[in-house]
């Protein structure tokens, strides 16, 4: 069966599956029988296009559905605890491999430019003035020098509270411009995602080549796996939203982008979550003094391990299960 024909053949339930989605989020009820039916047979779809490497607009499409059908029908109608476990353990992990291909996108923008520029600020230390002032400069220098007694604080800051509240308004404001930018047809995230490679990667460069590489380096390499990582995630849902409004597909530009931003609010959940533990990190352990730069360079490894290995595998279903079988049987 080729894509055309299995999307022909199947289109009619996918798209009564929508309808039923819609109908749901928006007036909260739905035949959760029929829900359920619909829900299997389109996993069993998925898996067998997933399996003859259809398309990926076309397992794109299904994996939206499959989600959106998967959180209606196991969602609580409480907030509490069991609520946020589901969002932490599947809903988001899953969003975020949904959006791999505006991942990568958003990696690329964010990642060239912050190379480019720190290996540019390494060559030349002076090149850091075309992108900031010299008073910036000379900060940056005292944050980091040996004398001061916590790396990365300015001298005004009190305390490691106070760094923790700016850690979180200033995180968090990145990350809402990196999605919130999105809807000016993806430009905007795209210019948030480069402007901050392009400072973050100049002053890296710069400090390092200044002499301060232990202290910058064992400063940033903890946090920095959840802040660059949700940086990263805030980009890409803000190019899920601009593509939205560029290729709409059958849809109008409003409901596509109604659609896309469903699925996206589900990272950006997630996002706040890695500011917010990025912001802890940074004002308790990445600035103390009293760890040594080895410690620092240890936790830092396994805390990237632990966020890729978790944006990676966590909320797969087992491999091997009953039902995905059976679906790929009955599918076929």
């Amino acid at each position: 069966m080729t894509p055309l024909q299995f999307e022909a053949a199947y289109a009619p339930l996918w798209a009564e599956l929508e309808k039923v989605i819609d109908v749901a989020e928006t007036e909260r009820r739905f035949d959760g029988a029929r829900m359920a039916t619909l829900y299997r047979r389109v996993c069993e779809h998925l898996a067998l296009a997933q399996a003859r490497a259809y398309p990926v607009h076309l397992t794109q499409r299904l994996e939206a559905l499959t989600q959106s059908a998967h959180r209606l029908i196991y969602r609580r109608h409480d907030y509490g605890l069991a609520r946020l476990g589901l969002l932490v353990l599947v809903d988001f992990p899953q969003a975020v491999r949904a959006h791999r291909a505006y991942l990568l996108v958003a990696a690329l923008l964010f990642v060239v430019p912050l190379l480019a520029a720190g290996l540019a600020t390494y060559r030349d230390p002076g090149f850091i003035l075309h992108l900031m002032d010299a008073a910036q400069v000379q900060n940056f220098d005292s944050m980091y020098s040996d004398g001061t007694k916590a790396l990365g604080r300015n001298r005004d800051a009190s305390g490691d509270w106070q760094m923790f509240g700016y850690y979180v308004m200033h995180n968090i404001g990145i990350g809402f411009r990196c999605f919130a930018a999105g809807i000016f047809g993806g430009i905007g995230s795209a210019g948030v995602l480069l402007f901050n490679g392009v400072q973050i990667g100049a002053v890296g460069g710069y400090l390092i080549a200044s002499g301060h590489a232990q202290n910058f380096c064992s400063f940033v390499v903890t946090h920095g796996a959840f802040e660059l990582t949700a940086i990263v995630l805030a980009g890409a849902a803000g190019l899920r939203l601009g593509y939205a409004l560029i290729a709409p597909g059958r849809h109008t530009r409003i409901e596509a982008l109604r659609l896309a931003a469903r699925h996206a609010i589900v990272v950006v959940y997630g996002v706040i979550g890695l500011l917010l533990i990025a912001a802890a990190v940074e004002a308790f352990w990445s600035s103390a003094r009293w760890v040594t730069p080895a410690v620092k360079y240890a936790a830092g490894a396994a805390c990237w391990a632990l966020v890729l290995a978790y944006l990676g595998w966590q909320g797969r279903p087992r491999a091997g299960a009953a039902p995905a079988s059976e679906g790929q049987r009955h599918a076929g």
